[in-house]
């Protein structure tokens, strides 16, 4: 991977940590365990039973269990988390991302302690962790904001109001939220209530407090943030990402620096971050998000403030690929004493860098998380790929079901990106579903590619980018060949036979008329209706004629998956088996994944239409509609709120259909 040197900055001498404990798992903690051993730091990982044999936990000093497999009784039980850290000599604390990473309350517990926290103050977390209060302190201090309601009256009819006085289309919006959870945009007055109503009970689940703000909504917003670092008296700016490839304001795809940023609103944008560290004292690293309107180009007078992450982002690679710092490294020389590790004068941008969030999660389900072992993963070398499983783990229900960020870097943003694209193609994941082809399409987008981007490009395209094409044939020869693992048939009387070939079916989903004979060592041949297409298998992958190259592929079970540029899934059919639930699919309607029953809004004996909302599933730190397939009656309701129900589980079934 490309990228620049690391930049050489002046040490003071004060003493490092000898020990930290760190208190996240997955990616992140394995990210900061590795800079942590790279200063000489020992580490300390904590795990709940869901995580006994975590990466984390493999590539830390120590390790130490702290309670079960859900957040509540384990990464969010801050008082087990500081008794870890007492017992095992370490120092100090860091949170990572998520769990109690700002949570000002475990800041407070872990100084009681005598401990350090790696990051910012109490006081600076409470500063910003309420959106109204954090935007009005930041008007005080000189930096835009967008126009809207950030009062606290929450009466419904108040905050009405005060959405026709702002304009629509609006924005509502958790005071207390973040990562798209208690936000909902509303376009006319007539659907403001019900959008009301559903932001404040998905904002009073995430963060225990339903208050919401309004915002006006930016036409064409672009989602640009600047990463800042502070001492606690002083603060620099490590330039801008663009985050503004989004779906459901969850990012995708992010990048550094921003496509078409002038240097003149770069530094605009810079100043205005430093001062709103600098108005809370801020110390470590945080990120700073502003709106920018998109539509007349990118303006001084065109950005406002909307939050301030007070931690480290899950997106910070691409600012230290394009930098050379390393900012996990400055977030422990800061927290043990030492200064900002430079000025402002000796930064600058190095070319630039991409990084695409590679998630388990189904595409055509609408990006449902999913769930799986992992029988095969291997990432490209030409990107980095900071990851917390490997080959043979499980995407566990428990947490979010991220596997890798590929993070790739070049002199130009036409270079990182076909890195990016090439990066993609290479990865190979097997065992569950991913939205890596997703990516690869996004990667490919022309609009994307030429730096168009703004907050709603994955919406209006959506259908094109999740679009799966039908099955070329050379893919299909390639599916039957994994289906009979062709590599291993190498004998040399291999596909001997005194007459005709003999043909086998494969029956794959969706698929009709495949056949396969194995015609010699590691050779066959595949019928495809009239069709009769060789296939090779080498130590390079499969060689048929119509592929791009050596295809690369691996069948799990009934599962078979093709990887490089545009990866498939196929699912192979017992021809001989029975399917028990045939013609129920609508009639019930099943939990998607492990998860608790938040809410059903209907009851035996209720008419409802296509599309009527029967039943919210809360997996997977989302929340997931669960709607009718087809109009009909509710002839009994199988599950309750509160219940923890396993995927597949019935939760409503319709009277049959007369």
């Amino acid at each position: 991977m490309g990228g620049s040197a690391p930049l050489t900055v002046q040490k003071d001498d004060k003493a490092m940590f000898d020990k930290i404990l760190i208190a996240n798992r997955g990616e992140i903690a394995c990210r900061i365990i590795r800079s942590a051993q790279g200063l000489g730091v020992r580490t300390v990982a904590v795990y709940s039973d869901a995580d006994m044999r975590a990466l984390h936990v493999e590539l830390a000093d120590e390790a130490v269990h702290i309670g079960g497999p859900a957040p509540k009784d384990s990464y969010l039980r801050g008082d087990v988390i500081i008794r870890a850290a007492l017992d095992t000599g370490a120092q100090a604390i860091h949170p990572g991302y998520g769990f109690l990473s700002e949570n000002p309350d475990f800041v407070d517990a872990v100084e009681a302690a005598g401990l350090v926290f790696i990051g910012p103050s109490a006081a600076a977390i409470r500063a910003m962790g309420l959106k109204d209060a954090a935007k009005a302190l930041m008007q005080e201090a000189g930096v835009p904001v967008v126009p809207g309601y950030h009062g606290a009256n929450q009466d419904p009819e108040h905050l009405s109001g005060a959405a026709d006085a702002i304009g629509y289309p609006v924005l509502i919006k958790a005071v207390a939220g973040g990562g798209g959870k208690g936000m909902r945009l509303v376009e006319r007055p007539a659907e403001f209530m019900e959008a009301l109503a559903s932001a404040k009970g998905e904002a009073a689940t995430a963060f225990g407090n339903d208050a919401v703000l309004i915002e006006k909504y930016i036409l064409k917003p672009r989602h640009i943030e600047v990463q800042v670092f502070g001492d606690g008296a002083d603060a620099v700016h490590l330039f801008e990402r663009d985050c503004s490839l989004q779906r459901r304001h969850q990012k995708v795809i992010e990048e550094a620096p921003a496509p078409g940023m002038t240097e003149e609103m770069r530094a605009a944008m810079g100043q205005a971050a430093v001062r709103a560290a600098c108005a809370i004292g801020y110390k470590g690293a945080g990120t700073v998000e502003f709106i920018v309107d998109g539509s007349r180009g990118l303006r001084p007078d065109g950005f406002w403030f909307m939050e301030m992450n007070t931690r480290l982002q899950v997106e910070h690679p691409v600012t230290e690929a394009i930098t050379g710092v390393d900012l996990v490294e400055w977030q422990l020389r800061v927290a043990s004493g030492e200064g900002l590790p430079c000025g402002q004068d000796a930064l600058s941008i190095t070319g630039h860098a991409f990084e695409a969030r590679l998630y388990a999660e189904d595409v055509s389900a609408g990006f449902l998380p999913a769930t799986g072992r992992l029988a095969h993963l291997r990432f490209s070398d030409m990107a980095r790929s900071d990851s917390g499983v490997r080959s043979g783990d499980e995407i566990s229900p428990w947490y979010d079901p991220m596997i890798a960020k590929i993070v790739t870097s070049g002199p130009s943003r036409a270079v990182a990106l076909k890195r990016l694209e090439q990066a993609l193609e290479q990865t190979q994941v097997a065992g569950s579903v991913t939205n890596l082809a997703f990516l690869g399409a996004l990667a490919r987008h022309a609009g994307f590619r030429a730096g168009d981007v703004d907050t709603g490009l994955i919406g209006r395209d959506l259908a094109a980018l999740t679009e799966e094409p039908d099955p070329q044939p050379w893919e299909l020869a390639a599916a039957a060949a994994l289906a009979i693992d062709l590599g291993a048939c190498r004998d040399a009387l291999a596909g001997f036979t005194l007459g005709a070939p003999m043909w086998q079916s494969v029956v794959l989903e969706g698929q009709v008329g495949l056949r396969i004979a194995v015609t010699g060592p590691a050779r066959a041949q595949v019928q495809i209706g009239d069709a009769v297409i060789g296939v090779q298998a080498d130590d390079a992958g499969l060689r048929i004629a119509g592929a791009p190259g050596p295809v690369q592929g691996l069948a799990l079970g009934g599962r078979i998956f093709l990887f490089g540029a545009a990866p498939r899934l196929f699912e192979r059919l017992d021809p001989l088996a029975r399917d028990s639930a045939a013609g129920a699919g609508q009639d019930v309607v099943l939990a998607p994944m492990p998860g608790l029953v938040k809410a059903v809004f209907v009851a035996a004996g209720d008419e409802v239409a296509v599309g009527t909302r029967l039943a919210v599933l809360e997996a997977m730190k989302m929340e997931h509609t669960l709607s009718a397939a087809r109009a009909g009656r509710v002839a009994e309701v199988l599950a309750q709120p509160g219940a923890q129900v396993e995927a597949g589980a019935a939760l409503v079934r319709l009277e049959d259909e007369p």
